[in-house]
């Protein structure tokens, strides 16, 4: 029986022998999560990051051992449910607030750049699978966008590898945003309005693009963190069309099953932000969840660095890193073009 068996479907006995055979792995991912987060309080680095190489420093663990089903369960499952969360995140609501033209900005920013990333990749030595993980990590919200993409990619033998790299690429590239793109708003003047569009339309990661955009304004940070948000809530729609077009033209895996049209993990993350985009879910609740969602994601890319072998992640080569850069150069192009032209 696979360790990813649901576990609703099981017998109370089948249930406690589950249970006991993914607690040691998954007990090693939240204690790396842990260990990750306490570290990036203290010394003022992104967590992900952490969490992925400290994950990676005890590799071994995935690869025998009690903890192997359990950081396999997490690096999968508990991946899934995290992204799901996200939902809680998103209101639609506060997003119109915006209005129609900034809207259309950052959509079309999301759609261009994963367009862009697949046009030019194969300039750049890869294939679409790697195009599709690092565009669409880059255009709605690094490291958890990655994660949600790989798991609805036909999997290889590199898929962790793919995973792992654009991780790293993503959130390293989203810290030097971090510190840059302020200094970039300042030097180019741009007003609260407009530096939180650009902050919140071309950073990766949620949380620097929150780091950026307040030690700017508090307006600035706002706008920031809601334009973030949107680019957040296009998750759903592009995995979905992602998917529909793996159907039509990937090949199947090995066990010849088709991957679902819509995994339940994105239904659920489309539930969650309809309920929360009528009010229906109290703040509390709506907090508790969003920190649910980030310590799973938490754990579950430190699980998936225990999977990882960093000799392969590192022969992914220059090109990649080349690509994941034009990428976020291209995003923060048209995102700064659009704000010259629209306000």
């Amino acid at each position: 029986m696979s360790i990813l068996t649901p576990i609703s479907s099981l017998q109370s006995g089948e249930l406690q022998d589950k249970l006991r055979q993914l607690l040691p792995g998954v007990a090693v991912s939240v204690l790396v999560a842990i260990t990750a987060q306490f570290l990036a309080e203290h010394y003022a680095t992104p967590a992900m990051l952490l969490a992925l190489l400290l994950g990676i420093a005890v590799s071994f663990l995935g690869e025998e051992g009690k903890t192997v089903p359990g950081i396999a369960f997490s690096a999968r499952s508990l991946l899934r449910l995290g992204v799901a969360l996200l939902g809680v995140r998103v209101s639609m609501v506060l997003m119109m607030g915006l209005g129609w033209d900034l809207i259309a900005l950052v959509v079309g920013g999301v759609i261009a750049t994963i367009a862009f990333g697949l046009a030019v990749a194969r300039f750049f030595g890869h294939k679409w699978r790697f195009a599709l993980l690092t565009a669409g990590s880059v255009a709605i919200c690094g490291a958890s966008a990655a994660m949600a993409i790989s798991a609805i990619l036909p999997r290889d033998d590199r898929s962790e590898e793919r995973l792992i790299f654009t991780v790293m690429g993503v959130t390293v590239l989203s810290t030097v945003a971090m510190i840059a793109y302020p200094i970039l708003v300042n030097v180019l003047e741009l007003n609260s309005l407009q530096a939180g569009v650009f902050l919140g339309g071309t950073i990766h990661d949620v949380a620097q693009v929150v780091g950026a955009g307040f030690s700017i304004s508090e307006q600035t940070g706002d706008t920031a963190t809601l334009v973030k948000l949107m680019r957040v809530a296009m998750l759903a729609p592009i995995v979905l069309a992602a998917s529909l077009m793996i159907r039509s033209f990937a090949e199947l895996p090995g066990d010849g099953k088709r991957p679902p049209i819509l995994p339940g993990f994105v239904i659920a993350f489309l539930v969650l932000a309809g309920i929360n985009s009528f009010g229906l879910i109290p703040p509390a609740l709506t907090e508790f969840l969003s920190q649910a969602s980030r310590w799973l994601l938490l754990t579950a890319i430190a699980a998936v660095g225990m999977k990882t072998n960093l000799k392969q992640v590192l022969a992914v080569g220059g090109a990649a890193i080349a690509l994941i850069i034009v990428e976020t150069l291209f995003i923060a192009g048209l995102i700064l073009a659009g704000i010259e032209l629209l306000t």
